[in-house]
C-alpha cells in the first residue's frame, strides 16, 4: 500500500471491513452503494414516506431521515411500517445531531443511525480554548461514558452506524489540539472508533465531509492512512461533499471530492448533497458510480518507486513561467475548436469574448478562455489576449507569430530542423497508453530539461487515465523537468452531465495534488467528433478550477441540500440569492437551512445566510452573527446591505 490506497497506478478497491446494514452488505469489495437524504418533515409521516418511494424508485440504496429530537426518532417506527406495508425494505438510516437520546431510540428502529462526533457529545462553544493533556483526557472518558450507550444498543440490535464527521463542525477540544485541519476531522472520528472497538462493536461506516473538496480528500486520505497504521484494518467509507450546492457547481464540486477517492479505490458508498429534490442526486450518484462497475485495471504504469510531493497537502508542483503558463499564474483555460470548419467573432461569445461592431472593441468575461485550439488561422483580429494553439504545418502559414502558438508531437518536437516558436511551443506526450513506450521520452526529458519555451500536454486514451497522467506528472518531478503543463481530457461519453463528471475527476483530481497549469477538454462520442458546445465546456473547466480553488472566476455558493430540520424553501432562497449576488467574483456566500450544521459548515464562506427559526434569517460576516432574526421576507436586502457594508457589493453594468 501507498499511503492510503492499494495502488496509485491502476484502478484498485481498498479493501474495507464488511459491514451488513439490513439487507445490504457494504465494503470488503461489495458494490458501491448510493444513498439520499429527506427533505420533508419527519414528523409528516406519509409525506417522508412518499418522498422516500421516490428516491428508492430513482435508484436509492440507503435512504437518511433526520431525528432531531426523541420525538422524530420515535415517529421513524411509523415511516419504517408505512414503507414496509407498500412492499419497500430498503434500509434506513437515522440522522443524528446533538440528541444522544434520540440516536439510542433510532437505534432500536432503523437499520443504521448516523452520528457526528463534533456535535454528539461536544459542543462548539469556545469557552475553553486550551487542554492540559490530563484535561484532553478527561474529555475522552465524558465521550466514552455518553457514546457506549449507544455503541451497545447498535451491537445488540445489529444496527450499523456511520461516524460522520464534518470539517465545519468540530469541537472546541479537537480545534485547540488540531486546529481547523483535516487531521482534526481524523482525530476526531478516531477518537469514537477507539471506543466502539474497545467495546467489540465492528458494523461502522467513516465519513470525512467539507465543502471544500480538497480538504475532504486530504481528510479520507488521512483517515485510511491512520486506520491502517493503528488498526491493521479500514472500516467502509461513505463519500460526500457537503454542502455542494445545486445545479453544475454542485456536480462539478461533488464529482471532484468523490471521484477523486474512488480513483484509487477508496469509497463503499456515496451522497451527492445537491440543493435540489433529493430523487435527483440519484442519477448524478449513478453516473459517477457507473466509472468504477466493471472496471479493468490496465498494468500499464509504471509503479511509483519515488514520491517527489506531499499526498495529505496542497502543494502546488513547481514550474517556470511560459508565457502566462505556469509558475504562480492561475491555470489557464483551452477551449477546443477543432471542430469548427469556420470560426467568426460570434463563435468566441461562447467562450467570455463578446464583440461589439459599432465601437470596434472586443468586451472580455472574467471566465473567458486564454487559448483556443483550431485548424487554421482564423480571418479576423483577436481579442487583446487570446491566442490561437495550431498544429505546425499551419501554425508555418500563420503571419503573426506572437498571437499564434505550434503544437508538436514528440517527433516533430525532437526534430531540430523543424522551425519552432521563440516564445512557446507545446509539446504533445502521452501517458502509458498503449504504445506509450514507442515515445522517445528519455530524449524528450533531457531536450525538455534545457528549453525554456515548452509547455507540455499530457494526454492518456489509458483506462486509468487520471492514474497514468498523474504517474507523469511524478516522473517530471522526480526529473527536476519544472516546464508547466496542460492536462488534456476527452470525454466519449453520450451526455453533458456523464462528461461534466468525466472532465471534473480527470483533472480535477490532478489539480487537487497541485498538478497542472491549464486544462482543454474536448468531446468525442463513437469514433467521431461531435459538434462541440463550447459554452458548456468552457463553463465546465472555469467550475472545475473554481472548485479545486485554483482559479477564482465567479461567486462561490455553499448550500446545503435541505432536510427535515430547514427552516424556509432553500431551493427558491438559493436561487434568489444566486440571482442577485452571480456577478460577486471570489465571494463565498453560504444558505443554510438551520443553525444544526450552519454556522459550523459555512465557516469557509465569507457571508453566510442562516435559518435560525420560522421565518427568521441570521446573517453572518464569516463566523461572527452581524444581523440575528431577520423576517426572511427582507432577509435578502439585508444581505446585500451587509455586502455593501463589507466592500464586498459592485454594481451590474
Amino acid at each position: 500500500m501507498q499511503f492510503y490506497s492499494e495502488s496509485l497506478t491502476s484502478y484498485k478497491r481498498l479493501k474495507t471491513r464488511e459491514v451488513k446494514i439490513g439487507n445490504l452488505l457494504l465494503g470488503n469489495g461489495h458494490p458501491i452503494l448510493v444513498q439520499t437524504m429527506t427533505t420533508t418533515d419527519t414528523m409528516d409521516t406519509m409525506a417522508t414516506v412518499e418522498q422516500s418511494i421516490r428516491c428508492i424508485e430513482a435508484g436509492a440504496e440507503l435512504v437518511r431521515i433526520t431525528a432531531p429530537s426523541k420525538n422524530e426518532a420515535e415517529n421513524l417506527q411509523n415511516i419504517k411500517d408505512e414503507l414496509r406495508r407498500r412492499g419497500y425494505d430498503t434500509p434506513l438510516v437515522a440522522d443524528i445531531h446533538f440528541t444522544p437520546n434520540a440516536a439510542e431510540i433510532a437505534a432500536r428502529i432503523v437499520e443504521k443511525v448516523r452520528v457526528n462526533p463534533g456535535n454528539y457529545v461536544d459542543k462548539k462553544k469556545f469557552e475553553q480554548i486550551e487542554y492540559t493533556d490530563a484535561e484532553y483526557a478527561e474529555e475522552i472518558e465524558r465521550i466514552r461514558d455518553r457514546f457506549t450507550p449507544l455503541v451497545k444498543i447498535c451491537r445488540e440490535h445489529g444496527t450499523a452506524m456511520r461516524i460522520g464527521t464534518n470539517h465545519g463542525s468540530l469541537s472546541d477540544r479537537i480545534m485547540s489540539r488540531y486546529g481547523d485541519t483535516a487531521m482534526g476531522m481524523v482525530e476526531s472520528a478516531m477518537e469514537f472508533l477507539r471506543i466502539a472497538r474497545a467495546e467489540d462493536y465492528h458494523q461502522i461506516i467513516l465519513s470525512m465531509k467539507s465543502s471544500n473538496p480538497q480538504v475532504m480528500v486530504h481528510a479520507y486520505r488521512l483517515l485510511v492512512n491512520h486506520m491502517i497504521e493503528e488498526f491493521g484494518e479500514a472500516y467502509p467509507l461513505h463519500l460526500g461533499v457537503t454542502e455542494a450546492g445545486d445545479g453544475e457547481d454542485g456536480r462539478i464540486k461533488s464529482a471532484i471530492g468523490i471521484g477523486t477517492l474512488l480513483e484509487d479505490g477508496i469509497g463503499d458508498t456515496i451522497r451527492v448533497s445537491l440543493t435540489e429534490d433529493p430523487e435527483l442526486e440519484i442519477p448524478v450518484c449513478k453516473d459517477i458510480v457507473k466509472r468504477y462497475t466493471n472496471v479493468v485495471s490496465n498494468d500499464i504504469v509504471p509503479a511509483i518507486e519515488k514520491f517527489p510531493y506531499s499526498t495529505f497537502e496542497y502543494n502546488r508542483r513547481e514550474t517556470f513561467a511560459v508565457s502566462n503558463i505556469g509558475a504562480k499564474q492561475v491555470p489557464i483555460v483551452v477551449a477546443d475548436f477543432s471542430k469548427f470548419e469556420k470560426i467568426t467573432p460570434a463563435d468566441l461569445q461562447s467562450i467570455g469574448y463578446t464583440y461589439d461592431a459599432a465601437t470596434d472593441k472586443w468586451n472580455i468575461g472574467d471566465a473567458a478562455a486564454d487559448y483556443i485550439f483550431c485548424n487554421a488561422a482564423l480571418g479576423f483580429d483577436l481579442p487583446g489576449t487570446l491566442k490561437v494553439i495550431l498544429y505546425h504545418q499551419p501554425w508555418l502559414a500563420a503571419a503573426d507569430k506572437t498571437k499564434y502558438v505550434p503544437a508538436f508531437e514528440t517527433d516533430q518536437y525532437l526534430d531540430d530542423s523543424v522551425e519552432k516558436s521563440a516564445f512557446l511551443n507545446l509539446v504533445m506526450i502521452d501517458c502509458y497508453s498503449e504504445g506509450y513506450h514507442e515515445q522517445p521520452l528519455e530524449k524528450i526529458f533531457s531536450k525538455l530539461n534545457q528549453d525554456k519555451t515548452a509547455v507540455i500536454c499530457l494526454s492518456s486514451t489509458n483506462k486509468n487515465t487520471m492514474q497514468s497522467i498523474r504517474r507523469m506528472f511524478v516522473e517530471l518531478m522526480n526529473r527536476g523537468i519544472k516546464n508547466p503543463v496542460i492536462v488534456i481530457s476527452d470525454s466519449t461519453d453520450t451526455t453533458m452531465d456523464q462528461s461534466l463528471i468525466h472532465y471534473a475527476v480527470e483533472a480535477g483530481g490532478l489539480l487537487l495534488d497541485g498538478f497542472g497549469d491549464g486544462v482543454c477538454f474536448g468531446h468525442y462520442f463513437g469514433n467521431r467528433k461531435v459538434f462541440p458546445k463550447t459554452k458548456t465546456l468552457n463553463s465546465i473547466a472555469f467550475g472545475i478550477l473554481q472548485a479545486t480553488r485554483t482559479r477564482i472566476s465567479r461567486t462561490e455558493y455553499i448550500s446545503c441540500p435541505s432536510c427535515g430540520r430547514t427552516l424556509f424553501d432553500l431551493q427558491e432562497t438559493t436561487a434568489k440569492i444566486r440571482a442577485v449576488t452571480n456577478h460577486l467574483k471570489g465571494v463565498k456566500i453560504a444558505i443554510m437551512g438551520c443553525i444544526v450544521n450552519g454556522p459550523g459548515e459555512m465557516a469557509d464562506a465569507d457571508f453566510g445566510y442562516v435559518g435560525s427559526g420560522v421565518g427568521k434569517i441570521t446573517l453572518y460576516k464569516g463566523k461572527e452573527v452581524v444581523k440575528r432574526n431577520i423576517d426572511s421576507n427582507i432577509a435578502v436586502d439585508e444581505l446585500i446591505n451587509l455586502l455593501k457594508e463589507n466592500e464586498a457589493w459592485v454594481e451590474t453594468q
